[in-house]
């Protein structure tokens, strides 16, 4: 798969189509309950919850390019947003290795390994499931203890995290994958101190990401004191989401989640209108994302491909 989207500019595109097309049906399938739900809130709340999390993608963009660097590819900002917005499109195509397979070919059209854009994002991803379960599992006890306490074992992810993202540990993960996928593995991965820049980043963008419901809730309900239920509402729903990866994007899942810790204190229709709102606010940003980041990225310098790199690819292929 990955050398036909190395080979065919036409196989790119339509997998670009293909994705927009099933953010354009997820969208359509929903439009009666996004309509009334926009009915019922301000144009400011709306475009406030887009704006934050626009925001919020841009902080968790950098923490990505941070740990692509600390592996060495320093991506400029520009080629950072084109790699990873245009590529997370691919999230919403069906089955869990589209966004991957996008990613690590955009990347290469830029000097960075597969295996690095793999390892990176990976990584990323497991730093920012570690920040959203500890988000939720500091803040639901308060905000919604039933759902606290239904869902306890959810914060053992957390040591588990904190063990996988030793360096060593997590060399010895990231090796273990790329040898099954006949790749060179890494000699090392991440420094302590870039982890700690890394997860710094993310933890700001998962806070900025609170803001998006606050903002709605605040709307519904005239009180803005629900910042706090916001924040751990949907780190609780986008962890719960991840662990349905065959789904694309988590739809329906994430949303599930959502109203189960949104209901109780701000009833359950406030708490629908809140979950599909989130979804258009993502779903939203993300194009938005992958066009600014297509535009961004079409003036950047593309290196030359790693040597070494294209013929373990194309010794994978074979």
């Amino acid at each position: 798969m990955l050398s036909r989207l190395r080979s065919s500019r036409l196989l790119r595109v339509l997998l670009a189509l293909v994705a927009l097309a099933f953010v354009g049906y997820g969208l359509a399938r929903n439009w009666d309950d996004t309509v009334s739900s926009l009915a019922k809130l301000s144009w400011w709340s709306v475009a406030g919850s887009i704006a934050v999390v626009m925001i919020g993608i841009w902080i968790m963009m950098v923490a990505w390019q941070r740990v692509l660097a600390g592996l060495g590819s320093a991506f400029p900002l520009r080629t950072a947003a084109r790699v990873l917005f245009v590529g997370q499109l691919g999230k919403y195509v069906p089955g869990s290795v589209w966004a991957y397979a996008a990613m690590m070919e955009l990347g290469r059209d830029h000097g960075c390994p597969p295996r690095r854009t793999f390892g990176g994002t990976s990584i990323g991803l497991v730093i920012s499931l570690g920040c959203a379960v500890g988000l939720a599992a500091a803040t639901l006890p308060f905000t919604a203890r039933e759902v606290a306490e239904r869902t306890w074992y959810l914060a053992l992810i957390i040591p588990v995290i904190l063990v996988c993202l030793h360096p060593r540990i997590l060399t010895w993960g990231l090796n273990q994958a790329l040898r099954l996928a006949r790749r060179e593995p890494f000699d090392e991965v991440l420094s302590g101190r870039a982890l700690l820049e890394v997860t710094a980043w993310t933890i700001a963008g998962w806070l900025v990401y609170g803001l998006h419901l606050w903002l709605v809730i605040g709307d519904l309900t005239g009180d803005f004191s629900f910042y706090l239920l916001g924040a751990g509402a949907y780190a609780f729903a986008w962890a719960t989401g991840l662990l349905f990866a065959f789904i694309p994007a988590g739809v329906g899942v994430r949303e599930g989640a959502m109203v189960l810790v949104l209901a109780p204190t701000i009833g359950e229709g406030n708490a629908i209108v809140a979950a599909v709102i989130s979804r258009l606010a993502f779903t939203f940003a993300d194009v938005a994302w992958a066009g600014i980041g297509f535009l961004l990225g079409r003036g950047a310098q593309r290196p030359a491909p790693d040597p070494a790199e294209t013929s373990a690819s194309t010794y994978a292929a074979q």
